[in-house]
């Protein structure tokens, strides 16, 4: 046997390694971008090897969802009293920093791919998505609760208000390159809107 024999990695590594180069050329490319036969290219492998490892395309895709959001789908933790609202800049804060580290996360949002070619992906997408909204509005909630407040804004259309503008500066950023601090940003931007969802009165104050 040929000493410059290619060495035969476990299953599991090699999948991972096709999942990693997917991320990556997703967020280089785009994912309507990345045939398989690129895919094949970037690992070294032929178009039969990765369907040997996956059984489709799709599977690729749903694996890569699965991979750049796993830090998203936990729980939100309590966070101690009189800190809510602390607690929710932090997990706004938190969400832009995952983006910001997983570019491809925006990319495969508004893809093709994701809204009409997947729907595996697009439900896993929109159950994450949910679980954010809901954690959201559990810390606005108990922000209202600890700040007296008496009316405004709904926990759940804040939540909802605030996930929207995390989208869009997410949308915003890709477009323009990444030319801009996405967290810091968004700190600035998502300021007002943590404090109408929280206590409205403070909204238009200063």
């Amino acid at each position: 046997m040929s000493g410059k024999a290619r060495q035969r990695k476990p299953a599991e590594d090699r999948k991972a390694e096709i999942v990693a180069a997917a991320i990556r050329l997703a967020a280089e490319r785009g994912p309507d971008r990345v045939s398989a036969q690129v895919l094949a290219e970037a690992v070294g492998l032929s178009q039969p090897a990765i369907f040997r490892h996956f059984a489709t395309k799709a599977e690729i895709w749903e694996a890569v969802g699965r991979e750049i959001t796993a830090a998203m789908g936990a729980a939100m933790p309590v966070p101690a009293p009189g800190q809510a609202r602390a607690a929710l800049a932090a997990a706004v804060a938190a969400n832009l920093a995952h983006i910001a580290a997983n570019p491809a996360i925006p990319a495969i949002l508004f893809s093709r791919e994701l809204h009409a070619e997947n729907e595996a992906l697009r439900a896993h997408f929109a159950a994450v998505t949910a679980r954010r909204r809901e954690g959201f509005a559990r810390l606005i909630g108990q922000a209202q609760a600890e700040a007296g407040t008496q009316a405004g804004m709904a926990p759940e259309d804040g939540a909802a208000l605030i996930l929207a503008a995390i989208q869009g500066l997410a949308m915003r950023w890709s477009l323009e390159a990444r030319g801009f601090d996405l967290v810091t940003e968004g700190r600035r931007l998502l300021h007002g809107l943590i404090s109408a969802a929280v206590a409205p009165g403070e909204a238009g104050a200063g």
